[in-house]
């Protein structure tokens, strides 16, 4: 084999083991709920559900019901969120 063939080869190996990688990594992570009154000012995950802002990171306050975070499925309501949006 010359250079030129090793070097595509090693290159698909690498492709072929990152690929394999991301995919263990979705396969460990478990089931996830939208929960909404859960979320820190700054650390909900996306726009608020009422149009508040547009935006991951901007919520204003502490546990607005408009805003949400991801988190393990089943655990919403017990960290005292809820699944729908408040008003």
């Amino acid at each position: 084999m010359n250079k030129r063939h090793a070097l595509i080869a090693a290159a698909l190996a690498t492709i072929c083991a990152a690929g394999a990688a991301a995919a263990a990594d979705e396969a460990a992570k478990p089931e996830q709920e939208k929960c909404f009154g859960v979320a820190k000012a700054g650390q909900n995950d996306c726009a608020a559900a009422n149009g508040a802002h547009g935006c991951a990171g901007q919520s204003k306050m502490d546990k607005g019901g408009a805003d949400w975070k991801m988190v393990a499925k089943g655990t919403c309501v017990k960290a005292g969120g809820k699944l729908v949006a408040g008003k």
